[in-house]
């Protein structure tokens, strides 16, 4: 069974930046589309970030621009940089598989901006 770990998340003030960290076991990283889900407080999950087997990556609208993600197959791991926080990226963040059901479960990662 593939199993994740996220971290990185923090508190940080509008404008900020923060990493995310995505360690995966169980299954070789090279093998799978990765992705960075988000759950704000009174939300859907939704997808932030994806990036897939064959080097493409995908970024949702409100993302664009100020979030990069990133894979390093080596370390099995996938980053999400995000630059530029706003109060609105206010969420736990959650790594899958993409496609992966109901990505928005686990400890995930807590995202908190302040203005």
């Amino acid at each position: 069974q593939a199993e994740v770990k996220e971290s990185g998340g923090g508190s940080v003030q509008a404008g900020g930046s923060l990493t995310l960290s995505c360690v995966a076991s169980r299954f070789p990283l090279d093998d799978a589309d990765m992705a960075w889900y988000r759950r704000a407080q009174g939300s859907e999950c939704e997808l932030v970030s994806s990036t897939n087997r064959d080097g493409s990556t995908f970024y949702s609208d409100p993302v664009k621009g100020r979030f990069t993600i990133s894979r390093d197959n080596a370390k099995n791991t996938v980053y999400l940089q995000m630059n530029s926080l706003k109060p609105e990226d206010m969420a736990i963040y959650y790594c899958a598989v993409r496609g992966t059901p109901m990505p928005c479960r686990g400890q995930g990662t807590q995202v908190i901006v302040s203005s």
